[in-house]
């Protein structure tokens, strides 16, 4: 699905907040020290109420009201990083920084080359640790380089990430992706979401530069993991040494071939229960977790790329921005109490 910039993979209300904060947006390119090309988001307490323009919005998909380039509120915020899905982008989690930085935070997000709606080059693909790599070059320029390096307070960073990102930011918590577990883990139950996607990124055979040993960012103070795959390639004990505060969310209505419990719940098994959250919503699906659909999204979407109207579908029970109502408030609850 190309025109929309989705992906398929794996990959009580909010009260509204009379003193919410203007939201100030801004993009930046920013490099690796191998040249990797990063498109950088920023989303931030404005100042600056006006003018206003929508942002992560097409014909499918709902997007938010922002200030381009406002002037950064005065004060130092907590600092928020989100890394999207496989073949998902920036604009996917758009709902979430927006809130967050009308509530006083600074949230950051990119895309990942290789594995983004804009760029599905296989070489950058297969090169599964570049992603971790991305996330911690976004936070060298937010906190060292940065224009807004004065309005973020430092010890208190978070990273949320959706499926494959999910995945990414439990690399950034010391999570150890372990080769040889994750080809005994598949070859038990295939699934082919998670497991048929081996070879394409990377994980079936060891790639030319891979590292070796932990990818954490110590940096990084808690870590929220939503609806993520390929939990089962992380060594359990790497899992069983975590100390970082992890926030476990998981979507209990299965897309197909993608059971939470065997992702989220694989987490949740080996990770210390004093270190971490477990929360299941019945009624979510996988893409619960991107941005609201349009009346008529599914039919649009389908009608370009058959199947990819999945990314619209939830649960019976609670609509979608019902949805995101309880995940926000999960979310800044953890944070606020880590």
């Amino acid at each position: 699905m190309k025109r929309f910039a989705c992906f398929v993979f794996l990959v009580g209300c909010w009260s509204v907040n009379a003193s919410a904060y203007s939201v100030g947006f801004d993009q930046v390119q920013l490099y690796t020290d191998n040249n990797r090309p990063l498109k950088a988001s920023v989303w931030y307490p404005s100042q600056t109420t006006f003018p206003t323009e929508k942002v992560a919005e097409n014909a499918a998909f709902l997007g938010t009201n922002v200030v381009r380039v406002g002037t950064p509120q005065a004060g130092k915020f907590p600092l928020v990083v989100i890394s999207h899905g496989y073949r998902g982008n920036w604009r996917n989690q758009n709902w979430l920084a927006t809130k967050l930085a009308q509530d006083g935070y600074v949230v950051a997000s990119l895309d990942h080359p290789g594995t983004t709606s804009f760029d599905h080059s296989a070489q950058a693909a297969a090169q599964w640790w570049q992603r971790a790599g991305d996330l911690s070059r976004l936070l060298d320029w937010l906190l060292n380089e940065s224009y807004l390096l004065p309005n973020i307070d430092a010890n208190n960073v978070t990273a949320i990430g959706h499926s494959l990102g999910g995945w990414t930011v439990m690399l950034l918590a010391g999570a150890q992706f372990d080769r040889d577990q994750l080809k005994q883990e598949c070859s038990l139950k295939a699934s082919s979401r998670v497991c048929g996607l081996r070879a394409e990124l990377g994980l079936e055979q060891v790639q030319v530069g891979e590292p070796t040993g932990s990818l954490q960012d110590t940096r990084i103070k808690r870590v929220v993991s939503l609806d993520l795959g390929l939990a089962r390639s992380f060594s359990r004990q790497s899992l069983q040494r975590f100390t970082i505060p992890t926030l476990i969310l998981a979507a209990d209505v299965d897309i197909g071939d993608l059971p939470q419990a065997e992702e989220s719940g694989f987490l949740a098994q080996y990770i210390p229960k004093n270190h971490r959250q477990y929360i299941v919503y019945p009624d979510a699906a996988h893409f619960s977790f991107m941005q609201l659909c349009k009346p008529g999204a599914i039919e649009l979407i389908e009608e370009e790329e058959p199947g990819d109207g999945i990314v619209c579908q939830d649960g019976h029970d609670r609509s979608r921005d019902e949805l995101h109502q309880v995940m926000y408030q999960d979310i800044v609850r953890f944070i606020h109490a880590s």
